[in-house]
């Protein structure tokens, strides 16, 4: 994939490094990264066993728009069902993106673009 068609939010994705238990080759260099991610809702650590790889999962699109730092990158957010996240999407709502169970990227939201 080249692009997302029709993105529906504008955020910024903080890469964990490899260290952190993030990817061990970085930040992905493809035009689109896919991969699955869930909401953060507050406190489903603490109360959803093995949170957050057992939490609803979406998958989800990220095209780097802006190269802010070395693990920080501005991205247009996009997903593959855009109608399971829309209920969520609002600047400031956050994501964890998976690879498998491990965590390897954080996306903030801060513009919410339309339905997708």
């Amino acid at each position: 994939m080249e692009k997302i068609e029709s993105p529906v939010a504008e955020g910024v994705v903080v890469w964990r490094t490899h260290e952190e238990g993030g990817r061990r080759s970085g930040p992905p260099t493809a035009p689109v990264y896919m991969a699955t991610a869930v909401f953060v809702q507050g406190g489903d650590e603490e109360v959803q066993p093995g949170w957050p790889a057992s939490a609803d999962q979406l998958s989800i699109l990220l095209q780097e728009t802006e190269r802010l730092d070395d693990n920080h990158r501005r991205c247009l957010v996009g997903f593959l069902v855009p109608e399971l996240a829309l209920p969520h999407m609002r600047p400031g709502a956050e994501l964890l993106v998976l690879e498998g169970p491990r965590t390897v990227a954080r996306v903030r939201i801060e513009t919410v673009l339309g339905q997708g």
